[in-house]
């Protein structure tokens, strides 16, 4: 419904009224006042295009003035790719690490930038349409989703400056998920349909229909398979309801609302030497082993377009979300009582050198871990260019308030009917009883000077939490002890770039990175059953870079960045599920990406093109000795490849085929820090120690969209030599997935 005349006057005060406390904001604040261009027209739920501003995802359309790397997946690209995973969608980025070991879609994503630990994408911030994605930003910050694929329109990986409009969780970059936009012209959608061995199937739907007044979008998934291990097979839906009703010419609402439900059988646990030389695919609990996750969200965005220079944009954002865990064996070799490895039931032992079998498994209990999360904000964001002194400038400040309740329980019991979660619930002694409030306000303002064919962007945000953990229960024992952790960080950045050459940028930023404190790493259950609380730092690292990206070249386009992390007191994993400070730590490298297009050069329908990425991570390593987590100074951090590669070359023909051939390759890596305190056999048989070798993995794809066409065939293929190789060693040795070969047709209809 249209405003009226009135609520029109009403606004129109209102804007004067900015516009008269804007001229005091940049006179008092000014020095810390700073934007950067390239990322202040952000924090969109989708694309809304104006007369004159168009505002979609985390980067805006003005690429040349961002003051750091980054790189852009559109959707072209996802199409042409065809990737079965984020894995696939994310190994041509330089810099990005991820380790797949669990689960063959990459549900529990484990994603390291620039040498961070992927474990569960702590260090990285990974948002879909601007929202944190974690299952707490703060409290918890464990990526147990992403949203598929099919429904997304573009991946944002942010690495270099820019960063102090983003929090938490920075220290390793941004990822942003920019979801499909609602139609703008009568109805749209599309359906496909994927098959594929390992027992794979998916199928996707998305309708809707818009006008000058809005409209509305329904999108519908389901994906099914087996896993990359005996028995863990895979089952995950989703639904997402999004909308959007232009109140006025100057104001948007933008809704969304979504429910993703996991039901799998994965086991986080590996297994031992002995166990992985026999067979490295078995997994004998697999069939009760099982991760449930239940994930209920809302984004509201109001978008009020002042005129061509200023916009207020407010955002309200809901997640509800619920994962519990059933596993039977918890210690990868029985490292902790045999030290054979052979791996055996937590809570049914057959003694040493026997090991167990699905019958076993079937008549024995085992570990359940349910864990609530909800949390909410609401940040509303100024953004507005002005002439301040002559100069023009581009200017964000903003505000963001945001809660969490995080609730951590555990049930053991020996026998089949406590692989039953409220059985358990029923009959078990609550071993782990921990609840977790969370209240944090962020404030962050930056402005960018642009001057000639400099832009310089300096910026600034300040992080103040609060982070109450209620200890109840621990190890079985009740603990009863309560602990606040007040944290406040300043955290500065700087980013200039430089376009006095023809479709070419040099950039050069330095940014603060920060992570802050965890509550699970302070729940040591020997210092809680003593009656304390050990509390670790945050972490906060110093992230330097330099770098060019160019297209000065008809048909090649390339970018290279020199980067430099610096960790003042990072965490490691010291082992038993807690985690320490482990003191400093750098990491320094080079990546390069590019792309030659032989059709464009020599002006031919017909292109061959080639595609790679390269990271050379010559440094990573700890800088001080920690001998109580098995940090030696001068050991290269764990999960941290010093090489990663991807090459592809593909065909484009004019009727409609793209076809490609590639290789993906990642050097040999070292385990967890903490592995350096194993001693006797615990040290050579539990899988959690040794080197995990480098390997190389084949892939292809080959998309065909028929001119005038709506239908689009398409095939991809991932590791299709089905090489063997070790992915990881954490909780005990994983083996990498096999071979996937899929295929699918897809009909987009108007």
């Amino acid at each position: 419904m249209l405003l009226s005349t009135d609520n029109e006057s009403r606004y129109l005060y209102i804007w004067d009224s900015i516009m008269m406390f804007k001229k005091k904001v940049l006179a008092s604040l000014l020095p810390l006042v700073f934007v950067n261009p390239a990322f202040a027209e952000t924090n969109a739920v989708d694309e809304l295009q104006t007369e004159k501003i168009t505002v979609k995802g985390i980067l805006p359309d003005r690429l040349e003035a961002v003051p750091g790397s980054f790189e852009v997946i559109d959707e072209k690209e996802l199409e042409v790719r065809r990737p079965f995973s984020i894995k696939e969608a994310l190994n041509t980025v330089p810099g990005v690490h991820i380790v797949a070991n669990e689960d063959p879609q990459s549900l529990g994503l484990n994603i390291g930038v620039r040498g961070m630990d992927p474990r569960r994408t702590a260090r990285t911030l990974l948002m879909e349409d601007g929202v944190p994605l974690f299952l707490a930003p703060y409290g918890d910050p464990a990526a147990h989703y992403a949203p598929p694929l099919s429904r997304v329109q573009r991946i944002e990986v942010v690495k270099g400056s820019g960063q102090v409009l983003y929090g938490p969780q920075t220290v390793g970059g941004m990822i942003n998920f920019v979801t499909k936009p609602v139609p703008k012209d009568g109805f749209d959608g599309s359906v496909d349909v994927t098959a594929g061995n390992n027992d794979f199937y998916g199928l996707h739907a998305n309708l809707g229909f818009g006008g000058e007044r809005g409209g509305f979008m329904i999108d519908a998934l389901k994906n099914q398979g087996d896993g990359i291990r005996e028995h863990h097979d895979f089952d995950v839906e989703e639904y997402t309801l999004k909308g959007q009703l232009n109140l006025t010419d100057r104001q948007t609402l933008i809704a969304k609302v979504g429910y993703y439900e996991e039901d799998s059988h994965v086991s986080e646990t590996g297994i031992g030497e002995v166990d992985y030389a026999r067979d490295k695919f078995q997994a004998p609990s697999g069939k009760n082993d099982s991760f449930y996750h239940e994930r209920k969200s809302a984004q509201l965005q109001h978008i009020f377009q002042f005129d061509d220079k200023t916009k207020l944009s407010t955002q309200a954002y809901y997640v509800d979300a619920f994962r519990s865990s059933f596993r039977q064996t918890d210690a990868p070799g029985s490292w902790e009582e045999y030290d054979d490895g052979i791996t055996v039931l937590e809570r049914c032992d057959n003694g040493p050198g026997v090991g167990f079998t699905e019958a076993d498994a079937a008549n024995c209990g085992g570990r359940h871990r349910p864990r609530s999360y909800n949390y909410w904000g609401i940040e509303p964001r100024l953004d507005f260019s002005h002439n301040l002194f002559g100069i023009d400038n581009d200017t964000v400040i903003g505000f963001r308030y945001h809660e969490e309740d995080i609730s951590r329980n555990q049930y053991r019991g020996n026998t089949a009917p406590f692989q039953s979660l409220s059985f358990a619930k029923a009959n078990s002694v609550v071993r782990e009883d921990v609840q977790i409030d969370v209240e944090a306000k962020s404030y962050y303002a930056q402005n960018t000077f642009h001057v000639g064919d400099w832009s310089i962007t300096p910026g600034l945000r300040y992080e103040d939490m609060q982070i109450k953990t209620d200890v109840r229960r621990a190890g079985g024992l009740a603990v009863n002890k309560k602990v606040t952790n007040n944290q406040t960080e300043l955290l500065p950045g700087l980013g200039v770039a430089w376009n006095g050459i023809d479709n070419t940028t040099l950039f050069a930023g330095v940014h603060k990175g920060f992570a802050p404190p965890r509550p699970d790493r302070d729940l040591d259950p020997a210092k809680l059953n003593a009656l304390g609380i050990d509390k670790t730092s945050p972490e906060k690292s110093t992230n330097w870079e330099l770098g060019v990206r160019s297209k000065y070249f008809k048909g090649v386009s390339y970018e290279s960045t020199l980067f430099h992390t610096k960790f003042d007191d990072v965490v490691v994993n010291s082992g038993g599920g807690t985690f320490e400070n482990a003191g400093e730590s750098a990491m320094s490298g080079l990546e390069f990406a590019g792309r030659v297009d032989f059709g464009t050069i020599y002006n031919t329908a017909h292109n061959v093109y080639l595609l790679g990425s390269y990271t050379n991570l010559f440094t990573a390593k700890f800088k001080k000795d920690a001998p109580n987590e098995g940090v030696i100074s001068g050991d290269r951090l764990p999960y941290a490849p010093r090489h990663l590669a991807s090459l592809s070359v593909g065909y484009q023909h004019p009727v409609g085929v793209d076809a490609r051939l590639g290789v993906d390759y990642v050097s040999s890596q070292e385990p967890d820090a903490w592995t350096n305190t194993l001693t006797g056999d615990a040290a050579t048989l539990t899988g959690l120690t040794g080197n995990i070798p480098s390997y190389s993995l084949f892939n292809a794809s080959v998309n065909f969209k028929p001119v005038n066409s709506q239908f689009t065939y398409f095939l991809s293929g991932h590791n299709l030599t089905d090489r063997e190789y070790l992915a990881s060693r954490v909780d005990g040795m994983f083996v990498g997935r096999g071979r996937q070969i899929f295929g699918g047709v897809r009909f987009d209809f108007k």
